[in-house]
């Protein structure tokens, strides 16, 4: 059963997944989501609301598809209501801290909290979504069977600290290989970790097999990987009215994405781009040209096919699992990924 459409945006991607296999769990996820964010109500304002009420909750429903592949359609456990909300409370503590470190304005075409509150706010507003999600994963526990769970919660969040650290160390100096490492490194901390965790709690608080659990973890890791890529990609594909931020900011940035790594070797080092990612200056138009040089060369589609190298590697965890149609979702998503439009 695919119940994705081609080319769809991943916004519309978890709508769909929402509206059609999950529409019994959002009530119950939004209802533990009120909870969850009822202990800040003072601290938080419409911009920390917003962030909430626009995201995606691609990792939620990674996380109730996971569970539901176990379990069946049957109502889930409350625990696992928790630890989707609880995840998406980690995701949005990475979105608070990203614009803090990237001095963003924009958050998904609105004010982000850094720009409408100052980086000290942000900072201690995004601290208190890290300990609000591992509130919420503790108390989902109820079995002792469950308690290295915790202890993943709090390896995964100290590993996408590290991703974030890892990103900001980039050292143009190196060649194409040693950058590739440093890539696939941080965002398997950043990003992939996450998805890697919504898969295999969701197969745990359902009551899944181990085995199952580490499985589905697997798959979210490798959908994170293809899941980052495109974003990746995106950056230099997406104007602001899509993307909620300046087309090319990883490239005025310096940031080390596989597109720009793989552009830089087929360009040189001495090429506009090169020089840009090492910290030149340029002016709006430099940089212009120059994204539409990247996007010119073979390294931007060589990326793009090791995104869907990672979306098939994907597909490959989930064999051994009962077809189903959440497998099937699963399945689906993890191709929707890199099939999407710009």
């Amino acid at each position: 059963m695919t119940v994705l459409h081609a080319h769809s945006p991943p916004g519309n991607v978890a709508d769909c997944l929402w509206s059609e296999l999950l529409a019994d769990d959002r009530p119950r996820y939004s209802a533990v989501l009120e909870e969850a964010l009822s202990p800040q109500r003072e601290y938080l304002t419409d911009t920390e609301y917003a962030i909430y009420r626009q995201g995606k909750l691609l990792r939620p429903a990674v996380l109730f598809l996971a569970a539901r592949m176990a379990h069946g359609p049957e109502p889930l456990p409350k625990k696992v209501i928790q630890g989707a909300v609880s995840l998406e409370m980690l995701h949005v503590a990475t979105l608070i801290h990203d614009d803090v470190v990237d001095g963003s304005a924009l958050r998904r075409g609105r004010p982000s909290v850094n720009a409408a509150r100052g980086g000290g706010t942000a900072v201690i507003v995004g601290d208190l979504q890290f300990v609000q999600a591992i509130r919420g994963f503790v108390e989902a526990i109820d079995r002792d069977s469950d308690m290295d769970l915790v202890k993943m919660v709090l390896d995964t969040a100290f590993e996408i600290c590290c991703g974030e650290l890892d990103e900001l160390r980039v050292e143009w100096s190196l060649g194409t290989r040693e950058l590739v490492g440093h890539y696939w490194r941080t965002v398997d901390r950043k990003t992939a970790v996450l998805f890697g965790l919504a898969a295999e709690s969701g197969v745990r608080l359902a009551g899944g097999r181990l085995g199952d659990a580490r499985r589905a973890g697997f798959y979210g890791r490798a959908l994170g990987r293809a899941f980052q890529v495109m974003d990746d990609l995106f950056d230099l594909a997406r104007d602001e009215r899509a993307s909620g931020k300046p087309r090319g900011i990883d490239l005025v940035r310096g940031r080390a994405t596989l597109p720009l790594i793989y552009a830089r070797e087929d360009l040189g080092p001495g090429h506009r781009v090169s020089r840009l990612l090492r910290g030149d200056t340029a002016t709006p138009d430099d940089v212009e040209r120059a994204i539409d040089e990247v996007r010119a060369t073979p390294g931007y589609a060589r990326a793009y096919a090791e995104a869907r190298e990672q979306a098939l590697n994907a597909l490959e965890y989930l064999r051994p699992f009962p077809p189903n149609r959440y497998r099937f979702a699963l399945e689906d998503l993890a191709l929707q990924v890199v099939d999407r439009a710009p």
